[in-house]
């Protein structure tokens, strides 16, 4: 009993040093700044969608391509020194917030439109790109106002701007919400809504390989911006991302990422700077 009794303030002590030891460590984890623990991970992890071509979309040969994927490209270039040290995520409209905020993504890039509910919930960093929904419908069955869409089902992707908008504004349309851009433009084919809306940007793409189809409402709601998106009070990373996005604004870096990515699906349909935004310029 005796024994017993001396090993037990040596295990007591133990206990103190270890208990102390892990409480340090993760004190230590904790006050690395966001941007150390990027480069210790080794990669930059940034949301993109998978199937919004010209934006965010994998390619016949498996390659994430797309205006947001270039940007982000150059993003993990800038920040760890390789443009491949970037981890694609893959998101839906719907779950872009709580992938920032669940730490998921260190960076959404997933053609994010800029509304003030949105900046209630995450910071956003200077925009790059300009937009506005739009409605597209069969040329046999064209609509042109939103007035025509009473009595019709419209379609649209669960937590975008189009499902708030008309949510909002007009409760009376029928809407048949998707999660993916797949489903809802394929929904759309198949007859089982009248018209579909998106951001316009999108839609002048889509209709261009759809011949059957056009947009016959071309602007609705005004003109917003699109922006990349960091974690609420992630102050050091949005500061680094507009620091970067300003340095490339001053190299007309998005009017080339045009070029490289919107162009071949535009043609000479749409003009640059209706769409392009040199952030900080």
């Amino acid at each position: 009993m005796k024994k017993f009794n001396k090993f037990v303030p040596l295990a007591i002590a133990l206990v103190l040093i270890i208990g102390a030891l892990t409480a340090c460590a993760s004190q230590s984890s904790n006050t690395k700044s966001s941007i150390d623990r990027i480069k210790e991970y080794g990669k930059v992890r940034i949301g993109v969608f998978s199937d919004k071509p010209p934006f965010g979309y994998v390619d016949s040969n498996g390659e994430v391509q797309g205006y947001d994927v270039y940007l982000a490209r150059r993003i993990a270039k800038d920040l760890l020194g390789d443009e491949s040290k970037v981890e694609f995520v893959f998101v839906e409209a719907a779950n872009r917030v709580e992938y920032l905020q669940s730490d998921k993504v260190d960076i959404i890039l997933a053609n994010f439109t800029v509304t003030d509910d949105r900046k209630k919930l995450v910071d956003f960093a200077h925009p790059y790109m300009k937009v506005s929904l739009g409605v597209v419908s069969p040329k046999d069955n064209v609509i042109t106002d939103v007035s025509q869409l009473k009595g019709k089902k419209l379609i649209v992707n669960k937590g975008t701007t189009a499902d708030i908008f008309f949510t909002k504004n007009y409760p009376d349309i029928e809407l048949l919400k998707y999660d993916q851009n797949t489903e809802a433009f394929q929904a759309l084919l198949d007859g089982r809504g009248d018209a579909l809306a998106h951001d316009n940007t999108m839609l002048f793409a889509w209709v261009r390989e759809h011949e059957g189809y056009t947009v016959g409402i071309t602007s609705l709601g005004g003109q917003d911006t699109i922006a990349p998106a960091v974690k609420k009070g992630n102050t050091e990373l949005l500061n680094w991302l507009n620091e970067e996005l300003e340095k490339l604004g001053k190299e007309n870096f998005m009017h080339k990422n045009f070029e490289e990515t919107l162009r071949p699906f535009y043609g000479d349909s749409i003009n640059p700077d209706d769409i392009v935004i040199e952030p900080g310029t």
